[in-house]
């Protein structure tokens, strides 16, 4: 394929044109199950290579491609600026979230990280 072939909102079935890491994180993200999460921490692990902040640039960068509301923070809070899409994609899934108290007007729920965090069992696709 050419370097021409750059990857499209849909979301190429081979982007061929990513770097080979952002291809992998990528991949990773895509394996997740509807209704669960990924910390940035737990691709990079899966992958045995980078770290969060490496995993974090791939999706910043390429992320829309993919279903990137499933790899968050650890802390359990919603993207920063994409919380309304986030939570509405983990409405729609069923994603466990720990509603926020009436009282913390403005406050968005975060994620029930005990019971969302998903560990890829099952899937060993791609696992190296």
């Amino acid at each position: 394929m050419s370097q021409e072939s750059l990857p499209s909102d849909g979301g190429p079935e081979h982007p061929d044109a990513l770097p080979e890491y952002a291809e992998r994180v990528l991949e990773v993200t895509e394996l997740i199950p509807p209704g669960r999460v990924m910390t940035y921490g737990d691709v990079a692990e899966w992958l045995g290579e980078g770290g969060p902040r490496q995993v974090g640039r791939v999706m910043a960068l390429y992320g829309g491609a993919v279903p990137w509301w499933r790899v968050v923070r650890a802390d359990g809070l919603p993207l920063p600026g994409h919380e309304r899409r986030a939570l509405g994609h983990y409405r729609a899934e069923g994603t466990p979230l720990k509603e926020a108290s009436r009282a913390a007007e403005g406050h968005v729920p975060r994620l029930d990280m005990k019971r969302a965090r998903w560990d890829g069992g099952g899937h060993t696709e791609g696992h190296t």
